[in-house]
């Protein structure tokens, strides 16, 4: 009897070790990301920010979050995803424009020199999306933003673009978002590509994505009411342009800014200057195994001054390798 209630007794503690360490993985909310400082200082700062008897609480409408995106949410090399969706388009298209053959960037594009290409930077491919998409309605733009991306594939994971997104920023969106955030993307990217994917990869709606953008005018076409995009720079999200942005179409300051570029800098400085409890983030790219490794010379995603005024401020950097237990999203 002794015995049997001793082995029941045994069982009934491990199952309860099993299932606490189970509802203890369950409840973590960043299980992509290994215990450290990084993960450390996100918890405790939602925790900071959402406890109503703390006196660093902040009300649910001021709890604002952006995010670059390449580079931040989803990778970056060997070019950024859209140069590389206007460079497909361009090859399309040169047949019918041999004046490219002397005119950067398509010069660059049709003899494939990237690196001339990488250095033309986000106005380089607005100059390329404007030139290969101009004309088209807004509606036409998104369809050719859709098949690419269902049928382009990355050349070193031979996967598709969109999912080559961070699932340790995946969660890091859903966790903010339970408690309370409102995300954004404010990103140098064209905003018009980044919301056919935006709300279905990243939770985020078209309209909380703030990126670079062409002019449009409307027009009537066969009758029917359309927006059509034109071959002329409207605003570059980038650097000094993204705070500006921020201001303009969100007209908050945002309490948390995470970035991974000098590019994103600006936007990082004016969320730390504001009043009450911030939050600023770096992702750092050091894992050249299982995505690059980069920063302060490079062409592309460049973090140097960042890291800098990181060190100083005390801001978040996350160590992809270190701080990351897997970096994608599985395979679908």
């Amino acid at each position: 009897m002794n015995y049997c209630f001793t082995r029941g007794l045994s069982f009934c503690v491990l199952l309860w070790g099993v299932t606490s360490t189970v509802n203890a993985r369950a409840a973590d909310p960043l299980p992509s990301w290994n215990d450290g400082a990084s993960k450390k200082a996100i918890v405790d700062f939602v925790e900071q920010v959402t406890d109503e008897e703390s006196s660093d609480f902040v009300l649910p409408e001021e709890r604002i979050a952006t995010f670059d995106n390449d580079g931040c949410l989803w990778s970056e090399q060997p070019v950024y995803f859209q140069l590389q969706f206007a460079i497909d388009r361009v090859k399309q298209l040169a047949s019918e424009h041999p004046e490219w053959k002397n005119q950067q960037p398509f010069q660059a594009v049709l003899e494939g020199d990237k690196q001339t290409l990488a250095k033309a930077g986000m106005e380089g491919l607005a100059k390329l999306v404007m030139a290969s998409h101009a004309g088209m309605t807004t509606e036409e733009f998104a369809g050719t933003v859709r098949v690419w991306l269902r049928t382009a594939r990355h050349p070193r994971f031979e996967r598709p673009y969109n999912e080559l997104v961070y699932q340790p920023m995946l969660e890091l969106l859903a966790y903010l978002r339970d408690n309370g955030f409102k995300t954004y993307i404010t990103s140098g990217g064209g905003v018009d590509f980044m919301r056919v994917f935006a709300a279905e990869t990243y939770g985020i709606p078209p309209e909380q994505v703030i990126g670079s953008s062409i002019k449009t005018k409307f027009e009537l076409r066969d009758g029917q009411p359309v927006i059509v995009r034109l071959p002329e720079i409207d605003f570059i999200d980038d650097k000094e342009g993204k705070p500006v942005a921020i201001h303009k179409f969100i007209g908050r300051r945002p309490i948390a800014a995470f970035g991974n570029s000098d590019g994103d800098l600006q936007m990082l400085q004016w969320t730390a200057a504001g009043d009450g409890p911030r939050f600023c983030l770096y992702v750092h790219h050091t894992d050249a195994e299982r995505e690059w490794a980069y920063d302060r010379d490079s062409h592309i995603g460049k973090l140097d001054q960042g890291l800098n005024e990181a060190k100083k401020q005390g801001w978040t950097v996350v160590d992809m390798k270190q701080d990351w237990s897997t970096i994608y999203r599985e395979e679908k």
